[in-house]
């Protein structure tokens, strides 16, 4: 008789477990989550991405890497696409998606009962072993009643998880783009540093020959030799910021070792022929930003929460506690065995703590969740109007350089060169037209490098992965100012 009360008990919380909901595969998958992030980016970019977990896999993206960059002049896309795979910043992002879909799984599964079993009487003479046995099993009933709640929450963590994973993601790829941009561009601003520093040196030798026939004073050997000195300087500063965009670009790639022996060109693209319109590109940010629908997300794990808070508002903690004791007792040489079930129940009781502080903490997290998105929203719009605006701009300014100046400075140059033939100019006018005509390309070729970087703004202002403000962060290389010796 004493088995079946024990069965009894002991199964009664058991029945309890039995009403959990069932686990979701999407929170047990090795990978869970990912595939959500990959074809996300994939939509928004068209580029690939990989989490990585074993050593073989690891191994085989680093084989991939090596073979897209050692040795190679790299286009945007490829070092974009090395980012994605090879960057850990990122794989640890990725990590965190598994992180909280393991918490979702976690929420989803009963909370494991809690059994305690005492025996008093430990070697009793006349009663053997024990005098008496006592076991309890608790298990919390109000977990059972607010799991539903709980999964709700820790689900719109794991989504938001994703969303954030992506957003990640958007963001390496974009400072990527634009690392690569100032790589290039400074490259290719030491190239015209240094053609001019060539046209300077035959300045300066011109100078310090005419100075040592006496047919140029000191005051003009002197400016045309500062000048040089000047722009020497210029062509050191202008290599070691090429130098160190390119080693910012690298990092972002999460290249080292062998692997950092790559190139990038010498030279940005030319400008596109024309830059078509965007339509509705508030309505596109709206619907595409990813850091929106973060936001979004987080305004529904407030509503979570606060469902949540509602249910355990008046009690926080009820506990069944089932169990049973078993008492020997010995009487006229014979020993009676009694097995007497127990049941207690255990919560708090609301008197001082009523949860209505809860509940109003609550109630002003989700307010603050709603104006934290509508916020979120406002900023969106601005930020899409104000890329749009700097792509345009941008795109006329590189043009004009491109299209007015630098053709008049190459008549300047070449008018001059005539002039100089039929000597009608001296040396010293030849070499600051040509000065003006390397500093004209360089100006256009900054120029170019802005629209760039204003372009990779609109892509990020559309889909996300911005710092959230248009411009192309830090200036371009400027030619020193001179006129050169003169007469």
């Amino acid at each position: 008789m004493a088995v079946s009360k024990l069965s009894l008990v002991f199964g009664f919380p058991l029945v309890l477990g039995a009403c959990a909901t069932a686990i979701p595969e999407a929170y047990t998958e090795p990978k869970a989550g990912f595939a959500n992030v990959s074809s996300q980016t994939a939509a928004a970019i068209g580029k690939r991405t990989v989490f990585a977990q074993t050593q073989a896999e690891n191994g085989a993206v680093n084989r991939e890497v090596r073979g897209m960059v050692h040795r190679k002049t790299i286009s945007v896309d490829t070092a974009v696409q090395v980012a994605l795979l090879n960057n850990k910043g990122l794989q640890a992002s990725y990590a965190n998606v598994g992180l909280s879909a393991a918490d979702a799984w976690q929420q989803s599964t009963p909370e494991n009962p809690v059994v305690s079993i005492g025996v008093l009487g430990i070697g009793a003479a006349e009663l053997g072993a024990y005098r008496a046995i006592e076991g309890m099993i608790a298990t919390n009933i109000l977990d059972a009643k607010t799991r539903k709640q709980r999964v709700a929450l820790a689900d719109v963590t794991f989504r938001t998880a994703q969303l954030n994973a992506v957003n990640d993601t958007l963001t390496l790829a974009n400072q990527t783009r634009q690392a690569w941009i100032k790589a290039v561009a400074a490259f290719e601003a030491a190239s015209y540093l240094k053609r001019a520093k060539a046209t300077s040196d035959a300045g300066s030798e011109l100078a310090r020959k005419l100075g040592e026939t006496g047919a140029l004073n000191k005051a003009g050997q002197a400016r045309e030799q500062a000048f040089n000195a000047e722009l020497a300087g210029q062509l050191a500063r202008a290599r070691l910021n090429a130098d160190q965009a390119k080693e910012d670009l690298t990092k972002l790639m999460g290249l080292w070792g062998a692997d950092v022996d790559y190139f990038v060109p010498d030279a940005l693209p030319a400008l596109p022929r024309s830059v078509g319109r965007i339509t509705n590109i508030e309505s596109k940010a709206l619907r595409n930003r990813l850091d929106l629908r973060v936001a979004k997300l987080g305004l529904e794990a407030q509503a979570a929460a606060f469902g949540l808070t509602d249910q355990t508002r008046l009690v926080t903690d009820l506990e069944i506690i089932a169990g049973f004791e078993t008492e020997r007792e010995a009487d006229a040489g014979a020993t009676e065995t009694e097995t007497t079930p127990q049941v207690e129940l255990e919560f708090a009781i609301p008197i001082y703590d009523t949860g209505k502080a809860r509940m109003r903490k609550a109630e002003l997290a989700y307010l603050q969740a709603a104006n934290v998105l509508a916020e979120k929203a406002v900023n969106v719009r601005s930020e899409a109007r104000g890329a749009e605006t700097s792509y345009y701009a941008s795109y006329k300014i590189a043009r004009h350089y491109r299209d007015v100046l630098v053709p008049l400075r190459q008549t300047v140059e070449e008018e001059g060169l005539l002039s100089y033939n039929g000597m009608i100019t001296n040396t010293f006018e030849l070499l600051t037209d040509v000065r003006e005509k390397l500093s004209a390309s360089l100006e256009a070729a900054n120029a170019k490098r802005e629209f760039f970087m204003a372009q990779a703004d609109l892509t990020a202002a559309i889909y996300g992965g911005g710092a959230g403000s248009a411009g192309a962060g830090g200036e371009g290389a400027t030619l020193a100012a001179g006129g050169g010796a003169g007469h």
